[in-house]
């Protein structure tokens, strides 16, 4: 278990909670890329793959739990962009 890499997942995953808060309170998908959250989503399973197959150590719950957090703020994009595209189109 490297002190490092659970220094660097705490602090990766100590933006995500704001971020989700940001998302929620404003609806809105202004400074979101789904895109940039896709590719963080792939770099956390890339992790945890990688524990799984060649180190696994309790590290790993670090990884899904960033892993969680990421996939909700982009859930919450979707439902945010189609909620905007719903009440424009409405206009």
């Amino acid at each position: 278990m490297s002190i490092f890499e659970i220094g660097m997942l705490l602090c990766f995953g100590a933006a995500w909670p704001f971020s989700i808060y940001r998302s929620l309170k404003s609806g809105s998908i202004a400074g979101k890329s789904p895109f940039f959250l896709g590719i963080i989503i792939v770099g956390y399973l890339c992790g945890i793959l990688n524990k799984f197959l060649y180190r696994y150590d309790q590290v790993v719950y670090l990884y899904a739990l960033n892993l969680l957090m990421v996939s909700t703020d982009l859930m919450i994009y979707i439902r945010n962009a189609k909620r905007l595209r719903g009440s424009a189109e409405s206009e």
